[in-house]
């Protein structure tokens, strides 16, 4: 045995291996096959969902012209289709939902990942996931019998009573506003931002972090001169997830926003999104109605299409810098 082995004889498994490998190098274009395959189909199906609901609203587009986009004047019993309050109201509510859901969102982010003893790091963990899991219908349903007249209602009242001054705040307040459907919004984005902000912040190299508490940086100073550098990049791409979420959120939009179609500078006034209309009408929209609410949909993707592109390209201006 020692003779053989001493000589140079095949060792043991070498066959097998030899096989092994061989199969590995026929597979590897198999895989790479199947992979584009996969990363075509998502483009088709993407393409495909892009031309044929431009198609439906098609007619829409040409009988109403730009006033279809530019236009406040929505009264579909006339035939007139104008979408811009919808538009603004989709706007209004996500950026209220981004403003305050960012701090939070980085502020339980940080704090799990930096300060939270490890005893509770798991279930504030699990916590935030599981508020990612609930259905958006209970939000709005919460919302409305129960955070609408604990929280939104006064506080809708006391901004117009004391800020009413400020354009943005002017009354009457409602609770049923863009501010309401906005607070809900943002704590329905909390956990996507906090969860994808938690995983960035866990990349940043413990060596890094050591150093600078080497070098009599306090905890504060560690996070602000390491942590926050090192993974802006990535926190920049969680707030535009969380952002898309709110621009194409519906049903809980739906039940607070107020459904008025009109442009209100005030926030604590009823509005309109762009996904509320689609969900409240839809069903009872006749041919050139639907056609319109499609197209209502078909601006809603390219907002979100422009989002997405808008990101991408802070994301990569802040790899470059």
């Amino acid at each position: 045995m020692a003779g053989r082995l001493a000589t140079g004889g095949p060792a043991l498994g070498a066959g097998p291996l030899l096989g092994r490998r061989g199969l590995g190098r026929n597979a590897d274009p198999l895989f790479a096959l199947l992979t584009a395959a996969a990363g075509s189909t998502v483009l088709v199906i993407l393409g495909f969902m892009i031309l044929t609901t431009t198609m439906t609203a098609l007619p829409a587009f040409q009988s109403q012209g730009i006033s279809f986009i530019t236009s406040t004047d929505w009264d579909p019993s006339a035939g007139r289709f104008g979408i811009l309050a919808f538009i603004y109201g989709t706007l209004v509510t996500s950026a209220i939902a981004v403003i305050l859901a960012v701090p939070l969102s980085l502020g339980v982010a940080l704090y799990v990942t930096e300060a939270a003893p490890r005893r509770l790091r798991s279930p504030i963990t699990y916590l935030v996931d599981l508020l990612a899991a609930v259905p958006s219908v209970i939000y709005g349903l919460w919302g409305v019998f129960v955070f609408l007249p604990l929280f939104l209602q006064p506080a809708s009242a006391f901004l117009g009573r004391f800020l009413g001054f400020v354009p943005i705040f002017a009354g009457p307040s409602s609770g049923l506003s863009y501010f309401g459907a906005g607070v809900v919004l943002a704590i329905m984005i909390v956990p996507i931002i906090t969860a994808l902000a938690r995983e960035i912040l866990l990349t940043v190299p413990t060596e890094d972090k050591y150093a600078a508490y080497a070098l009599g940086a306090t905890r504060w100073e560690m996070i602000r001169g390491v942590v926050l550098p090192r993974s802006r990049v990535g926190i920049v791409g969680a707030i535009m997830l969380g952002l898309g979420r709110a621009l194409g959120e519906t049903i809980a939009v739906a039940l607070l926003i107020g459904a008025r179609p009109q442009i209100s500078a005030s926030i604590v006034q009823p509005g309109y999104s762009m996904a509320a209309v689609i969900a409240n009408q839809f069903q009872e929209a006749t041919e050139p109605h639907i056609r319109a609410l499609v197209g209502v949909g078909v601006v809603l993707f390219g907002i979100t299409i422009l989002v997405n592109v808008g990101a991408r390209l802070i994301v990569m201006r802040m790899e470059r810098s």
